[in-house]
Parts: structure tokens; sequence; C-alpha cells
């Protein structure tokens, strides 16, 4: 029997929407239409968040409770009037992704599984030069909600004070985002540095709530993370649905309500009446496009106080002036032994290509060692996102710390194994199978 299809009309053309019946959301029950629905709805925010910009296609083409992949390559088979750019990788390597400037190219990107939207910080009409600088609020396990709200107002306040416009966002996880549109005239390496002064001038202004350190072991409160304003970094842009089981959704908000707001308020089937009442609360933001050079002279005279470079993602090439990448429980000595000087008790528990297999990992090694995994802080167990060839793998370690010496587990075999190398073998998940050659320089 041929499956269903439905077409829609958008922005005067005619997209075919396939399995409209689908699941996306089982728990609470949107199909792929209803998903559709909603971006049609709330279509001129997502363009304002999204539109001109290349993308990366996070695709769940089984639902949110199933498995994802990236694809950055446009498909072969796309409609003509869908548009392309040729967008450089820090590796060298190129890839023409998908730009989308009207509700027909937003719809037929959901309809390929693309639940949230992940846009570049750059337009596709020049993409060396940033018109968004990001702010990424990322709370560490067991740090209250509250003090994500109370880190975004700091983040104001120094804003405000450097001469900048912030436009905070729920994230649609646990986080708070904002964003930040700046003149067209800094490299990715500059803004990326101004965030990081922004990241510390925050964690000075409230050191018991934010942090920018950028190994996890060292992190509490709330992360800054600056590394999401390095090239070829997206983040989830302005009313984008999250692969929740609430279908929640990244929403913009005013300033006066950050301090009350609670993200499971925003979901698919809330926002666009609220959109269609009260509009986009970031309807001003590309008319409130601002300077660096305030941040930029902060960087330096922290970098004169002797903060110089942090550490950059471990897929990028390694920056001149940039700190030893190696987290300090791996560091080596300094006597020419080579041996490692191990600052925190870290023990490995699982790697998996499937998180929930991963935490399951967690929990079987939990009840071999009650005693320990009770002494537990919830900052103590690191699960970290891994990059793979089109997706992400976990990676699940332990912080025993607060575990007294002689009552530590000894490392043991991985709960999961997960050879991450098994992703390079053949085609990768958007059936790319050869690596494109890397751009020669020049």
């Amino acid at each position: 029997m041929a499956k269903r299809s439905e077409v829609i009309e958008a922005a005067g053309r005619q997209v075919t929407i396939s399995n409209p019946d689908k699941l996306f959301f089982a728990q609470a029950g949107y199909t792929k239409l209803d998903l559709v629905r909603y971006y049609m709805a709330i279509a001129d925010g997502a363009l304002r968040g999204a539109g001109g910009r290349p993308m990366a296609l996070k695709r769940f083409v089984n639902g949110v409770d199933g498995e994802f992949f990236f694809q950055k390559r446009a498909p072969q088979s796309r409609p003509d009037w869908i548009e392309t750019v040729e967008l450089a990788f820090p590796s060298g390597r190129t890839a023409h992704e998908i730009v989308i400037r009207d509700a027909a190219q937003l719809a037929w990107i959901v309809n390929l599984g693309c639940v949230d939207l992940n846009p570049h910080p750059v337009r596709a009409d020049d993409l060396d030069h940033p018109d968004e600088l990001r702010v990424d609020l990322d709370p560490v396990p067991g740090v209250a909600w509250n003090d994500v709200r109370r880190v975004a107002l700091v983040t104001q306040e120094v804003l405000d004070e450097h001469g900048l416009v912030g436009w905070p966002k729920t994230s649609g996880s646990r986080g708070i985002h904002v964003n930040v549109r700046i003149e067209r005239r800094w490299t990715f390496d500059e803004i990326r540095r101004a965030a990081l002064a922004l990241a510390r001038e925050v964690e000075r202004r409230a050191p018991t709530l934010a942090t920018s350190k950028w190994w996890k072991e060292e992190r509490h409160g709330v992360f800054l993370d600056y590394n999401q304003n390095a090239r070829d970094r997206t983040v989830a842009s302005a009313y984008s649905v999250r692969p929740t089981a609430d279908a929640r959704v990244s929403m913009p908000l005013s300033w006066p309500q950050v301090a009350d707001v609670e993200p499971a308020d925003y979901t698919l089937a809330s926002v666009p009446g609220a959109f269609a009442a009260d509009g986009d609360r970031h309807a001003g933001i590309d008319s409130a496009a601002g300077s660096l050079d305030a941040l930029l002279e902060l960087s330096a005279r922290q970098a004169a106080e002797g903060l110089g470079d942090a550490p950059w993602p471990p897929h990028y090439a390694k920056a001149a002036g940039e700190p030893p990448r190696v987290a300090p429980s791996r560091a080596r000595r300094g006597d020419g032994s080579g041996r490692r000087v191990p600052t925190k008790p870290l023990i490995e528990i699982a790697r998996s290509a499937n998180k929930d297999e991963a935490l399951a990992g967690l929990e079987r090694w939990k009840s071999r060692h009650p005693a320990a995994a009770k002494k537990l802080r919830p900052s103590d167990v690191l699960v970290d996102s891994m990059r793979g060839r089109s997706t992400t793998w976990t990676r699940i370690r332990v912080n025993l710390e607060q575990v007294p010496a002689d009552e530590r587990p000894l490392q043991e075999p991985l709960e999961v194994d997960y050879k991450p190398s098994a992703e390079w073998q053949g085609a990768d998940r958007s059936g790319q199978r050869e690596r494109p050659a890397r751009r020669q320089p020049g």
C-alpha cells in the first residue's frame, strides 16, 4: 500500500509532506504534519533566526525517540528552488549547505525530519564575518533553573556595559541562549575571543554561579560556552522545536521575562498562540547590530593580567597561544618523565553510539558500587557528547573525589565499549561515502 502524503501551500509553492501521520513526538502525540504546521504558524520568527544562513540539517527521520544524524551536504535530490552555498570547514573540506529564505523552503527541510534548526552565525553572502555572537548558558547537572536565570541577567549587565544588546531565549533544553547582533567586521577568531572575555567577566562577577572553564571536571554552576562562536559551530535558533518528550521550543524572550520564565510553558502546542497574540519578541534584532570593540578591549586587559587563550574543541587546529589541550586530570609531569599527574580521580564507565545505552551502563556500574554511587554529586557524573562522522556518540566518566580514596572503585572494562572509528567505514548516514578533498590554500 502506498504511503500517504499531503501537499501544503507555502510562499506560493506546493510542498509535499511525506508520511504526514508519522509520530514524531510519541509521548505528546505530535506527528510530522503537526511539526510542519507549527513552523508554518511561526515562520516569520523562525526565518528571522535561521533565514539567509547556511545550516546543518539535524535529521530525526524516525521522530525524536529514534536516532538522529547531521547532514552538512545538501541532498542531491532537491527542488531547483532550494538554495545552497559552499561552506568551508576548519578541516579544509567544503560542503554545499542549505540556505532557507521563505516558508516553502522551511517546510521542505522540516519534511526531511529536521525538528530543530541549526544555522551558522553567518549570512550566505559573507561566510567569513559573522553577524551574531552567541552566548550559550549551559548548566552542569544539578544546577537549579533559577541559577541559570540569574547568570543570564548578569550576562545582560555585562553586554549592556559594553554597548551590546542581548536577545535572550530559552534553549528549549536546560539552558538559556543570548544572541547578540554585531556588525560584520570581525573574524570568527575575534568573535570567539570576545565571547571568552564576556564569559570570564560574567564568571568574575558571579563566581559561585558561573564558569568559563572548558574542561567538565573543572566546571561548576552555569558554563558560558565561548566555543560556540568558533567556525563551524551551530546552535538551535529561535522558535526551534527541541527533541524533548513535550516538544519544547527555544522561545524568544524580553529581558523582563527572564527572571520568571519557565521553559515548560513553551511547546509546539502553546507557542503559535503566543506568537499570534504577542508577535516576535526578537522582531528588532536585525536593527540592533553593535560593535565588539569594547569586548575586545576587555579581552586585551584580561590578557595583560595573565588570562590568555582558552582550550578549543578537540577537532580544531592548535591555536597560537592556546594552553595545553588536555584535561587537567590527564596532564603529564613537567619533570620529563612523561608520566601523568592526575588532579581528579576520574574513571570511564561507557562509550556508546546511543546515549540511553550509555546511561544504562552507568546504572549497572552504580548497582555494583552502591556505596560510592551514593557519594556522587550530580556534577560528578560527566556525560560528554562526542562528535562522530555524521552524528554524536556518548562518553560517561565519573569523578570520585567525593569518595574516600580507600573506597574508590578501580577502572573496570567499559560497560559499553563503542568504537567511534567504526563510523568512518562505508557511507555516512546521509549516503555520502567519500569525503571531498580538502580545499587547497590560495
